[in-house]
C-alpha cells in the first residue's frame, strides 16, 4: 500500500494555486516524520480531531488514509485539504463515511454509504476492480469532476492504486445520491441497500457533498483485508 510503500516526506512551494491551502499545523507534524513514529504523530493528530458533535472515525482507518493523504498531496494526486473516509469494516447500518476538513482538523459529514451489492449483505468482505463485478473497490482515490447522471449530479472517482481500483473510471464507479442509502431502507430490510459498486449516499446531502469534495479531494475506502494489504503501487 502506499502508506507502507512510499516515504513521508512532505515538500512544500512557496505558492499554491486557489485550490490549495497553505500547510496546516498537522502538515508540518508530519513532515519529515519516520515510518516508525508516524502512528504515534497521526495520533495525535487524531486527539485534535473537532467532531461537531459527530462520531469519530476509527483510528486505525484514520491514521492510513491520513499517511495517503500527505502523500497524495506531495506528489500533486489531490490538492484540497479535505479527507473522506469509508470504513467498510463497519455494519451498512451505521454511519461509516467522514468528510474531514484537514485545515480545521473538523468532521463535515458523517454519513450512510453503501458498498456493491456482490460485496456483501449488511457488511463489505469481497472486493473487485473488475467491469461488472458489482462490487466496492478499496483504496485511495482522486474525485474528479462534477456530471449529471442517471442518479442525478454525480462525482467521478480516479482510482490511484494499480490492480485495486483504478478501473473505478472504466467501470463508473462514482458519488451519487441514493433512496435506497436511508434509515427506512434500513427499518424494512434490515440492511442499507446496495449499490453496482459505487460509494451511494443519502440523496438529501449528495449535492453538498459532492461541492465539498469534488475537483481532487482524497478519498479512502478502508478495509482490514488481506485482499486490501496486497496492493501494489501508486498510480504517478
Amino acid at each position: 500500500m502506499i502508506y507502507k510503500f512510499l516515504p513521508v516526506l512532505l515538500f512544500f512551494v512557496a505558492s499554491f494555486n486557489t485550490n490549495v491551502s497553505k500547510p496546516t499545523e498537522p502538515e508540518k507534524l508530519i513532515a519529515a516524520t519516520s515510518e516508525a513514529s508516524f502512528s504515534m504523530k497521526a495520533e495525535k493528530i487524531y486527539h485534535t480531531l473537532h467532531s461537531n458533535n459527530l462520531s469519530l472515525p476509527k483510528l486505525e482507518s484514520f491514521s492510513k488514509a491520513l499517511q495517503g493523504f500527505y502523500q497524495l498531496k506531495e506528489k500533486g494526486l489531490v490538492s484540497k485539504n479535505i479527507l473522506t473516509i469509508i470504513d467498510f469494516s463497519l455494519s451498512s447500518n451505521s454511519k461509516r463515511l467522514w468528510i474531514i476538513d484537514m485545515s480545521t482538523n473538523t468532521i463535515l459529514y458523517n454519513s450512510l454509504v453503501a458498498h456493491g451489492r456482490n460485496t456483501g449483505e449488511e457488511y463489505a468482505n469481497e472486493f473487485s476492480n473488475a467491469a461488472s463485478s458489482n462490487k466496492s473497490s478499496l483504496g485511495f482515490y482522486a474525485t474528479g469532476e462534477v456530471y449529471q447522471g442517471k442518479h442525478g449530479l454525480s462525482l467521478r472517482l480516479d482510482g490511484l492504486e494499480k490492480g485495486i481500483n483504478d478501473n473505478a473510471r472504466n467501470r463508473a464507479v462514482v458519488v451519487h445520491g441514493a433512496d435506497y442509502v436511508a434509515d427506512s431502507f434500513i427499518k424494512t430490510h434490515g440492511r442499507l441497500g446496495r449499490s453496482q459498486g459505487c460509494p451511494a449516499l443519502p440523496v438529501g446531502i449528495t449535492k453538498e457533498v459532492i461541492n465539498v469534495i469534488k475537483d481532487k479531494s482524497c478519498l479512502f475506502i478502508y478495509h482490514p483485508s488481506a485482499n486490501y494489504k496486497t496492493a501494489t503501487k501508486l498510480i504517478s
